[in-house]
């Protein structure tokens, strides 16, 4: 095998490895797949790969941070601290290994919730903070997920286009 094929389907790997990432955030995600498509773009120096490279890196980089602003705005909203985030992945880290299917949004919710009642002293007020973190990380997750699979269509298109027409 050439090396631009071994390169192609690492960045597909890659790829799926960091849209995977982006869904379970134990792994690295839009990073992931940067990288696959940096590798990719190396290997095949072509300059629509170049130029696909370029706009799946913008696009993957602005997907990142419009999840992280929109994440804060939403945790700042209702006075969540990073804190009890951490505690919620922490519990959720600890949870897909008790339960490797579901584990980590439950350990999750349950680190969350538990972290905002030690904090508020009140259950309600902890399930609504707890709520409103959890839409905001999901809204974040959904807009980060949502550029990387056009960035991760844009990769496909430019490995066929490498491979079909050049």
């Amino acid at each position: 095998m050439s090396a631009p094929v071994i390169a192609a389907i690492v960045a597909v790997v890659l790829a799926i490895v960091g849209i995977i990432g982006i869904i379970v955030p134990v792994l690295p995600g839009s990073i992931t797949i940067v990288i696959g498509f940096l590798v990719w773009a190396i290997f095949a120096g072509s300059w629509p790969v170049w130029v696909a490279f370029g706009i799946g890196a913008a696009l993957l980089i602005t997907g990142m941070i419009i999840g992280w602003v929109l994440t804060g705005r939403g945790l700042r909203k209702k006075q969540v601290p990073n804190r009890s985030v951490l505690i919620g992945l922490g519990v959720g880290i600890v949870g897909l290994f008790v339960l490797p299917a579901f584990g980590l949004p439950i350990g999750f919710a349950v680190g969350l919730v538990a972290s905002e009642y030690y904090r508020v002293r009140e259950f309600r007020a902890a399930l609504d903070s707890s709520w409103t973190a959890v839409k905001a990380l999901g809204l974040g997750m959904v807009i980060e997920l949502m550029c990387a699979i056009v960035a991760t269509t844009l990769l496909a298109l430019s490995i066929f286009v490498h491979f079909v027409w050049l």
